[in-house]
């Protein structure tokens, strides 16, 4: 597993990566492993967080760019909660990014104030190699706006995205 986090330079300058990705080659195909991503209903069983709870709704697959669906979700600040998941990116079997916004936005007011929990993405990408994928995932955070939620960030280790693969490759499996 090799992962990436940290700062770089960029144009002379550092900057801080306001993202982790890990990559690992896996023993499942990348339309295995991808039919597996496209199910909103079996992402508990690779979150390795245990924030994810399930869907809200019915089991419909992710198709495109745009598809939405409800998570419940589960953690010590909010209790239970919802997200509203939004599919970012799209390229069957290849690619997907996802990212989420409190469900519905006012209903955790009483926890959140006016913080905006927004702009942080999970990104899995495929790559056939060999008889096996070459697996990406990455979580980034930069594009959280509001300056009190991107103090909060990394919220999610290096660790639990390395289990969250090893995860997704033995459901797949």
């Amino acid at each position: 597993m090799r992962a990436h986090l940290g700062a770089r330079t960029q144009g002379g300058m550092m900057t801080e990566e306001k993202q982790i990705r890990v990559t690992r080659k896996v023993d499942a195909s990348p339309e295995t492993l991808f039919a597996l991503l496209s199910r909103p209903s079996r992402h508990p069983e690779i979150d390795s967080t245990n924030m994810l709870q399930g869907i809200e709704g019915p089991d419909v697959p992710i198709s495109a760019v745009g598809d939405q669906f409800v998570m419940n979700m589960n953690n010590p600040i909010l209790g239970q909660y919802q997200v509203k998941i939004t599919v970012r990116e799209f390229d069957e079997n290849r690619l997907i990014t996802w990212g989420g916004n409190l469900y519905p936005e006012d209903a955790y007011r009483d926890k959140v104030g006016d913080m905006k929990l927004t702009g942080h993405t999970f990104t899995w990408a495929l790559e056939p190699d060999g008889s096996g994928t070459e697996v990406a995932l990455t979580y980034d955070w930069s594009g959280v706006t509001d300056e009190q939620f991107r103090n909060m960030f990394p919220m999610i280790s290096e660790e639990q995205l390395s289990d969250s693969v090893e995860r997704a490759a033995a459901a797949a499996g």
